[in-house]
Parts: structure tokens; C-alpha cells; sequence
């Protein structure tokens, strides 16, 4: 796979690369890639993450298994103490609206009740899981300081979901996206172009 030649490739950081097998095709949003990969038509294709890139076209790629974007990843930020827990959520909802996260998420505070452990109440940030690397980046520039301990992951999501518990609060968080994604219409008519934007 060689992806199409662009001009200023460190633009194209942070999208995708979606290979058709005959042709292959740069500059992709999380989001089309998921219109793709549900497409009856092209849901066979391989799909690279562009990671890094030099002024002199190199690109530095990593591949993403297509069940990913079907997938959703997490931060769980555990206290033994309600007040805490409290203060968590309040710092992480107010952060997203000084600076809207990178993707659309939601944020729990729930309460696991005395079986919970040391980790009783929990805030929990859950997110498409392709954007694990953009959520982290978010979180650090917030220099977010949550939780006693703190875990993540697509297999901690499920157990969140498993788990007993009762939600105290809960937000949704809606990004602001520096690149807006294209209709499934625009995606779906324009996959022959090397250069998507």
C-alpha cells in the first residue's frame, strides 16, 4: 500500500488512510472510515491511522482493526469517598466546556455501592475507543488529576456495563471537531478520490 502523494502531510496527522485494495485513499475522519467499513460495498478494506508525518512525505502509519470503531473505550477514575468523586466529575464536565473533547463521550458518577471496594464511586468517561490517543491528549492538556486509582480500556467498558451500580450524575459531551466529517452521501460518492480534503 503507498498512500497518495499530498502537500503538507503533518495536516493529515490524526486522520485515516483507508485501503480499497485496488486503490487507496487519504484523509479520512473517524467517522467516514465508519461509514465505509458499514458499507456493503467497501467494508473489506484495510485501515491506517496516520500517526505522524514529515514535511518530506513520510508518513508514519498504524494499522486499526476494523471492529475497533464498532467499539467503545473508557477512563474510569475510582474514589473510596463521595465527595471526591464528586469533585471529579464537576472538574471533568466543567473541562469539556472551557474545551469540548475530541469525540462525543459521556461521563457517569456512579456509586458500586458497599461491594464496590476501595473504589466505591466511580467517574466514568466513555468514548468511541479509536479515539483512546485524542481522549488521553485532552485529558492531559486539562492536567485532569482524577480518581484515587485509575483504569482503562475497551474490556473495562464492558464490566463498567456489568456491573451494579446506580448513576448519580451523568453528562454528555459533545465535540468540537477541527475537521468536520462529510455526510455517508460524500463519503460513499467520493471514494475514488486519492485526496479526500
Amino acid at each position: 500500500m503507498r498512500p497518495p502523494p499530498v502537500a503538507e502531510p503533518q495536516r493529515y496527522c490524526g486522520l485515516y488512510i483507508y485501503d480499497f485494495g485496488e486503490w487507496t485513499a487519504l484523509g479520512y475522519t473517524a467517522e467516514e472510515i465508519a461509514i465505509l467499513l458499514e458499507s456493503e460495498a467497501y467494508r473489506g478494506g484495510k485501515v491506517y491511522k496516520i500517526v505522524r508525518a514529515r514535511p518530506d512525505g513520510y508518513m508514519e502509519l498504524r494499522g486499526v482493526a476494523p471492529e475497533r470503531f464498532q467499539l467503545e473505550g473508557g477512563m474510569f477514575f475510582n474514589r473510596s469517598e463521595l465527595a471526591a468523586a464528586q469533585r471529579d466529575w464537576a472538574d471533568l464536565v466543567a473541562w469539556a466546556e472551557r474545551q469540548p473533547p475530541p469525540c462525543r463521550a459521556v461521563v457517569h458518577l456512579a456509586d458500586r455501592g458497599a461491594n464496590g471496594g476501595p473504589g466505591r464511586y466511580v467517574t466514568a468517561l466513555i468514548y468511541p475507543a479509536e479515539y483512546d490517543d485524542e481522549m488521553g491528549s485532552w485529558l492531559l492538556a486539562a492536567d485532569y488529576r482524577g480518581g484515587d486509582t485509575a483504569e482503562g480500556g475497551i474490556s473495562h467498558v464492558t464490566n463498567y456495563y456489568e456491573q451494579q451500580k446506580q448513576i448519580l450524575q451523568r453528562q454528555q459531551l459533545w465535540s468540537r471537531s477541527a475537521i468536520p466529517s462529510r455526510s455517508a452521501d460524500q463519503v460513499l460518492r467520493s471514494v475514488r478520490q486519492a485526496v479526500q480534503r
